[in-house]
């Protein structure tokens, strides 16, 4: 956590002014610091189990997520004691999600799991649902657990779209990667009312998302964003496509990027202030992507 907190308050508003999102008022929120720290380090005595900390390895929190969550909740008008509990109930959501996923994609050839393994991942995933229900149960907030309900079912949802390949277009297959990482944040901004933070979180999540399946495809020639892409748009290609059609791939990723980032500062032109630690987060994540667009532009 050190680490991360310490480049984006190195960051600083101002130190780059490549992407200015309008006239969006940044402010210090001197406490933010403190507050990611002190919720990252509950989550991790939570997560904590001894037989499955012997057994399998600690999950990653994402921390992109965690301040998103306390961004997003500060300005809810709650109460510190209820910005703590719904983002540790989220987060505990978002470990669960995340360990069983890891099952889901780990193929034989791959990245072998035993048997044994496979039922222990399984098994902590399940763990950290059940802490979730808990976490939740505990604050008797029966309409923040009916929202994130919803908000898990439409990922599982989507999930299978992508992994099944059920997607019969480009479009709707974007739409489920969107949904699969912004749900959860997507039902808390219905929940209070906040058109603005529908817009900013999921669509910073889903460039995000995109950056990184881009990163996986560049290096490895294969991604699950891109092996549906691949499949939508040259369906009779054998495994192998050119690199014109790499190149066109690319484009389509780069075209709903660079829409999501008009979207974001359209939104954050609506919003009374960000903290600053978000806003350097966002800049440095934006500044990561390199449009295939431009290069094709610089090279031709």
């Amino acid at each position: 956590m050190s680490v991360f907190i310490s480049t984006f308050f190195s960051a600083g508003p101002g130190k780059s002014d490549k992407y200015n999102f309008g006239e969006t008022r940044v402010i210090q929120m001197q406490d933010i610091e403190k507050t990611l720290s002190d919720i990252k380090g509950r989550l991790h005595k939570k997560i904590s189990h001894p037989y499955l900390a012997e057994n399998v390895s600690v999950p990653d929190i994402d921390e992109d997520k965690l301040l998103l969550l306390v961004s997003m909740l500060g300005q809810m008008d709650l109460d510190a004691a209820r910005i703590e509990n719904y983002t540790i109930t989220t987060m505990l959501i978002q470990v669960a999600l995340d360990t069983h996923e890891i099952v889901r994609n780990s193929l034989p050839e791959e990245d072998p799991l035993s048997n044994k393994d496979r039922q222990l991942m399984v098994l902590a995933g399940d763990y950290y649902s059940g802490l979730y229900y808990r976490q939740l149960a505990k604050s008797g907030d029966i309409g923040v657990i009916k929202t994130l309900a919803e908000g898990i079912k439409e990922i599982n949802e989507n999930k299978i779209t992508v992994y099944q390949q059920d997607a019969d277009g480009i479009d709707k297959l974007m739409k489920s990667i969107k949904k699969i990482e912004s749900a959860l944040f997507e039902k808390l901004s219905d929940y209070f009312h906040s058109s603005e933070w529908k817009v900013v979180a999921p669509n910073l999540l889903f460039i995000k998302r995109l950056i990184n399946e881009k990163n996986a495809f560049v290096q490895s020639g294969s991604s699950i964003v891109f092996d549906v892409l691949k499949r939508l748009s040259f369906p009779r290609a054998d495994q192998t496509i050119t690199d014109e059609q790499n190149k066109y791939l690319m484009l389509i990723c780069d075209r709903y990027i660079e829409f999501s980032k008009s979207l974001i500062e359209t939104a954050l032109n609506k919003m009374p202030m960000l903290n600053s630690l978000l806003d350097a987060r966002m800049k440095l994540l934006l500044s990561q992507h390199h449009s295939m667009a431009k290069i094709c532009v610089e090279e031709g």
